[in-house]
């Protein structure tokens, strides 16, 4: 099954405090029953470290997983959210842009 949002991926953010940020999709979380994807810039906490032997303490800003209900990805030729289609070209399932049909992969 084909994913409609991948790694590497530009995205907006839809809702939340970080509504309109848009930043690349680092990771995508399937562990729970929702899917959640880790994006740059996007929802940071701060993470209190202590001290180890390779890397000094303090604290760290972390990048936390949104749920991807709250994002979509940006249309390549316009740069405005979209929803995502496919179709298949010269026998090869790809995904396009349905604002306005650019290919994205």
């Amino acid at each position: 099954m084909s994913a409609k949002i991948r790694s590497g991926d530009d995205v907006i953010v839809l809702t939340g405090r970080d509504r309109g940020k848009i930043g690349k999709v680092i990771k995508i979380v399937t562990r729970s029953a929702k899917k959640k994807a880790v994006i740059s810039g996007v929802n940071l906490c701060k993470k209190h470290a202590k001290p180890k032997a390779g890397s000094s303490g303090g604290i760290v800003n972390k990048e936390l997983a949104i749920d991807i209900s709250n994002i979509a990805i940006l249309d390549p030729k316009y740069k405005a959210p979209t929803r995502v289609g496919f179709k298949v070209i010269d026998g090869k399932k790809v995904r396009f842009a349905k604002v306005s049909g650019e290919v994205i992969d």
